[in-house]
């Protein structure tokens, strides 16, 4: 259990890709020793919760994170794919679930800010995140208030998909963005389309965290699969 949310995102190692697990890629039948063999080579666990309007399907709870927090010294990172008019309310409750970095969408506007503003009051720090097919420039507004921005590089919601073309170029464009506000602190995400064969390119397009599914639960070694995550390059000049 996290004790110090703020801490523990701050103190995340910056000289190397991060590696961020989807909970919704483990085995939800067996989670606990998913969670087990996972523990030691984690920087984030990734849960998704999502309302079946803005996202399709219906994914985790609050009380489900609350026990996954006892059980775990990986900070969580709580992405709401819910409507505006619920995003304030589901901030609330994981919040107090135990979320360390918990992530709206810019989608949601005015009532995000608002939710992240309960984020940063309870110590825990806020992201955002962007669907494909957000313009980039929606995460201005959020930078000042974010710790994290994660883009979307398939459709919302949907496992399997392949990565798509413009998702390279969208993250460049958001470093650019985030360095221009004077936020280099801030962590930048790639999330969906996470295959052997597009994260290198992610990684060098600025990448500094990718939500691993079959990638990582899927690996026979998962030691050598996260070895090999951490010897990518950095982004390129």
């Amino acid at each position: 259990m996290i004790d110090n949310h703020a801490y523990a995102i701050s103190s995340l190692p910056r000289d190397r890709l991060l590696a961020e697990f989807s909970l919704w890629s483990a085995d939800l039948v067996n989670l606990q020793r998913d969670l087990n063999r996972i523990e030691a080579v984690a920087d984030l666990h990734h849960i998704d919760v999502a309302d079946g309007r803005f996202a399709p399907g219906y994914l985790f709870f609050p009380d489900l994170v609350a026990q996954i927090a006892q059980h775990t010294k990986v900070p969580i990172h709580v992405h709401l794919m819910v409507e505006a008019d619920s995003v304030e309310a589901q901030a609330a409750q994981f919040i107090e679930a135990g979320a360390s970095l918990l992530s709206v969408h810019a989608e949601n506007g005015e009532a995000g800010l608002r939710a992240l503003a309960t984020a940063r009051a309870a110590g825990v720090v806020g992201g955002v995140v962007l669907r494909l097919e957000t313009p980039v420039e929606a995460i201005l507004p959020f930078l000042p208030h974010v710790g994290m921005v994660t883009l979307l590089g398939t459709r919302i919601g949907v496992k399997g998909q392949s990565l798509a073309p413009e998702a390279c170029s969208r993250l460049g464009e958001a470093r650019r963005l985030i360095e221009a506000a004077g936020r280099p602190d801030i962590i930048l995400a790639a999330d969906g389309g996470i295959r052997e064969t597009t994260v290198p390119d992610l990684r060098a397009a600025g990448a500094e965290t990718v939500v691993l599914g079959s990638l990582a639960f899927g690996a026979s070694d998962l030691a050598a699969r996260i070895d090999w995550l951490h010897g990518l390059g950095g982004r390129a000049a």
